[in-house]
């Protein structure tokens, strides 16, 4: 844990702030070391994807030329988000240090509250209503996968 690099991840916010963007972003660490930066480019590319903490994974794993940082640590300006949450648990962090919380974004205008709520509802009273559609065509895919012998899992 250190406290230099979530200030670099602050200052990294506050300079994105000035320029436009979102109050976000996020530093990958390994061995003391920054490997990648990111900040919030949601408005800046039009890509709701684009939080501080995706743009600094897919920074990092490209830096390392790898799909996990396993050894690393990610420091966020925030408390991630529902998505954000997903993809630290897919690039495998050894640990993550967040400054603010949820509840401070959400105070900000940055309510995520309702996507916890949307992930537990049923697929057809989401929101955005979900059906299933081709599924024996889809699981063909994962018997191709399955069967394939020089994958790469993870």
């Amino acid at each position: 844990m250190s406290t230099e690099f979530m200030r670099r991840a602050i200052a990294l916010a506050h300079e994105n702030i000035l320029a436009g963007g979102g109050p976000f972003a996020a530093v990958v660490v390994r061995d003391g070391l920054v490997v990648a930066e990111g900040v919030n480019q949601v408005t800046a590319t039009n890509d709701p994807t684009a939080h501080a903490e995706v743009v600094a994974i897919r920074a990092a794993c490209k830096t390392l030329a790898a799909f996990q940082l396993t050894e690393c640590d990610l420091y966020t300006t925030c408390e991630p988000c529902p998505m954000c949450l997903g993809a630290i648990y897919w690039a495998r962090p050894a640990r993550v240090f967040y400054a603010g919380l949820a509840s401070d974004a959400a105070s900000a205008g940055f309510d995520d509250a309702f996507i916890y709520d949307e992930i537990k509802l049923s697929h057809v009273s989401r929101r955005i209503p979900m059906s299933e559609l081709l599924r024996e065509e889809g699981i063909a895919i994962f018997d191709a996968w399955r069967a394939k012998t020089d994958k790469t899992p993870y």
